[in-house]
């Protein structure tokens, strides 16, 4: 099989394809001939050397995958041979075969192609739950959605959309907020140009539900000064840094306020496969229907693969970015 090989700290040219034997079939998992896969933040950052895997599972990079399920194992009776399939992996994505216990996959939605579908897990499992699982939004409650024009960004607005979920956003171009908005954010904010708590103490004097931020830092106080009584704020990750400012403990105990940190990665497999479970039922087959989409922002080959490295550091990206071997 091929993968992707890179050196701890390594720069996104540096990024290699090698050749390495393929796997053998184990109880409990099947075997998945990659297609296609997502690029993620949590990619670079293991390149950096700052996200290494869960312990036990692969070096190589890569979190969702889609293909064709290649071998299956006596144990496993929820697929089968020639299914196409997309789904989760804690590591390994980046290769040609990948080990995956069956319950963190899902079925490709008709007529999606595997580029799309290796866009999709991440990013819409990572908003369903905190959307729904951590922040338990109901239709009409009220969402403030950090990073509006990222994969995970993207997602989120879709499901309030979906939902009757109201959400207001922020993104630091008139053009990101342009694909905000027709994703179905109502209000839309230039965080360069505009201080997103005095515009929503404006247009939304009783608060939101819920912010979902991973921006972090000066943030902080400010999500808490929009947010209603008993509301919470997800954070996902901290590009402005791993320290937030002075919390105003007076302004969090008057809220009631709950602040949440979250991951995907590194929960448990029963963990995945319920939320897996969920959002299956919950969504998958609204994206038959194109109630919901995956927004790809470019759609590379494996000779590209230190591009979506550099996009992704430098902020670049307006939706997700994908790589197919072919």
């Amino acid at each position: 099989m091929q993968y992707v090989d890179f050196t701890k700290g390594c720069k996104p040219s540096e990024l290699i394809v090698k050749e390495r034997a393929c796997y053998s079939t184990v109880p409990g998992k099947v075997n998945v001939d990659v297609k296609a896969f997502g690029i993620n933040r949590a990619d670079t950052l293991q390149r950096q050397g700052n996200y290494p895997p869960p312990a036990g599972e692969s070096d190589i990079l890569g979190l969702e995958v889609a293909g064709v399920i290649a071998k299956v194992p006596k144990d496993v009776h929820t697929f089968k041979e020639g299914d196409k399939v997309f789904g989760l992996v804690a590591g390994g994505g980046y290769a040609t075969e990948v080990l995956v216990n069956p319950a963190h996959l899902m079925r490709i939605p008709e007529g999606m192609p595997y580029f799309e579908a290796a866009g999709l897990a991440e990013v819409f499992l990572t908003a369903f739950q905190c959307l729904r699982t951590i922040a338990h939004l109901k239709p009409a409650q009220r969402a403030l959605i950090h990073g509006g024009a990222s994969g995970v960004g993207l997602a989120a607005i879709q499901l309030c959309r979906y939902w009757g979920v109201h959400s207001a956003v922020t993104a630091s171009s008139q053009e990101k907020l342009a694909l905000c908005e027709h994703n179905g954010a109502e209000h839309l904010i230039n965080y360069r140009e505009q201080q997103f708590d005095d515009v929503l103490k404006e247009v939304w004097p009783e608060g939101v539900d819920m912010v979902l931020d991973m921006v972090g830092g000066d943030y902080l106080n400010r999500n808490l000064k929009v947010l209603k009584q008993d509301g919470k704020v997800v954070y996902l990750a901290m590009l402005a840094g791993r320290y937030a400012d002075n919390l105003d403990m007076a302004m969090l105990l008057g809220k009631r306020a709950s602040i949440i940190g979250t991951t995907l990665r590194n929960r448990s497999d029963e963990y995945k496969a319920e939320l897996i479970r969920d959002f299956a039922t919950v969504c998958l087959p609204a994206f038959e229907r194109k109630a919901l989409k995956v927004n790809i922002d470019t759609h590379y080959t494996i000779s590209d693969i230190d591009k979506p490295h550099v996009r992704l550091e430098n902020n670049q990206t307006h939706g997700k970015l994908v790589v197919s071997w072919e």
